[in-house]
């Protein structure tokens, strides 16, 4: 496959879930649990089918960018997303301070 995977991140607020689609199929997400100031990211998945794309670290950086506009702090619950956070440490802030050492970040 040509690295020019055609790729969209919506927001699926009715399944609580940011979602990542290439080439017009759904090909990952990551579920979220929304809060008044925070957003708890719980599970993420990418299908088998297109892992090796990058599209987990594509999936990551736009929930969290979104999670940033929204000014919501981040409960990285999820492995996967606690991982990105701790290889983007431009994105730590986005986990309070006080909540840090529970994730080991």
């Amino acid at each position: 496959m040509s690295s020019s995977t055609q790729k969209e991140i919506a927001d699926n607020p009715d399944a609580s879930r940011f979602e990542i689609h290439a080439d017009g199929e759904l090909a990952g997400f990551t579920e979220y649990k929304l809060h008044p100031k925070s957003i708890a990211f719980m599970h993420t998945e990418i299908d088998s089918r297109f892992e090796g794309r990058g599209l987990g670290s594509a999936l990551a950086r736009a929930a969290l960018d979104a999670a940033r506009q929204r000014g919501l702090a981040v409960l990285p619950y999820c492995p996967f997303i606690r991982g990105w956070i701790s290889k983007h440490p431009d994105y730590l802030d986005l986990v309070p301070a006080d909540k840090r050492a529970n994730f080991e970040l």
